[in-house]
């Protein structure tokens, strides 16, 4: 199960920031402020005017390496309680409630646009050392890799705002008159009529619900259940 947002949930996602204060947190913190500006860069995201194909190419990507965390923390943990015979504390089900969630954004992106042969092979090369730098980072500090995703969260929270302020502002005309993908509106449950400034606000509510998830998962005991059931909507 995944969060079903009622239309005040959408509406009262606000941009929030956990201030580091630990050397682990602000390494964290400074490692996503470091690839942010750098993808913005190159991507050439920061040059020129957004429209929907600049932004789909924005979205496919980045939720292509987003769902990655979820999965990578999952079957590590998954592991972990296998070999020390112990229990998981309920950790695992959320980690990959995450990792399906992200993947549905990405899903959803792919109803909109078919990336070119060069853009799967970035995709492909990005995704390739990202599982392998999480897996191993969080082999060594399960909590620093919570606190990465909790500030990425935050930066997704972010971007899809500024994608809202786009349509809002008419920078977006073809969304503005664009009805919800069906595979949207039968994973979130949208009503009859939804439009994609409805997938954009469902999608942000997800991004705010990790922020919350990771930043508390990053202060916990590994050994500390999880205070998060399947389904909850806290952000």
């Amino acid at each position: 199960p995944h969060p079903i947002w009622n239309e005040d949930d959408v509406n009262s996602v606000e941009i929030t920031h956990v201030e580091p204060t630990k050397f682990r947190d602000k390494l964290a913190y400074w490692s996503i402020q470091f690839l942010r500006f750098n993808f913005d860069l190159f991507s050439g995201f920061k040059f020129g005017e957004r429209d929907e194909q600049k932004w789909l190419s924005r979205i496919i990507f980045l939720e292509s390496v987003a769902a990655v965390p979820g999965m990578v923390a999952a079957m590590t943990r998954h592991l972990h309680a296998l070999r020390r015979m112990r229990k998981d504390y309920g950790w695992i089900h959320t980690l990959l409630e995450e990792a399906e969630n992200e993947r549905m954004h990405l899903m959803t992106a792919l109803e909109l646009k078919n990336p070119s042969v060069i853009f799967r092979a970035t995709v492909l090369v990005t995704q390739g050392i990202f599982v392998n730098m999480f897996f191993f980072g969080y082999l060594v500090s399960p909590s620093f890799c919570h606190r990465f995703v909790g500030y990425l969260e935050e930066e997704a929270v972010k971007t899809y705002t500024k994608c809202l302020e786009d349509l809002d502002s008419g920078c977006l005309p073809v969304w503005e008159h664009m009805k919800a993908p069906p595979i949207a509106k039968n994973y979130w449950n949208l009503m009859d009529g939804a439009m994609m400034r409805d997938v954009i606000l469902a999608i942000r509510a997800d991004e705010a619900h990790h922020r919350l998830v990771n930043h508390t998962l990053s202060t916990m005991d590994e050994e500390s259940r999880n205070p998060y059931k399947p389904g909850a909507k806290k952000f």
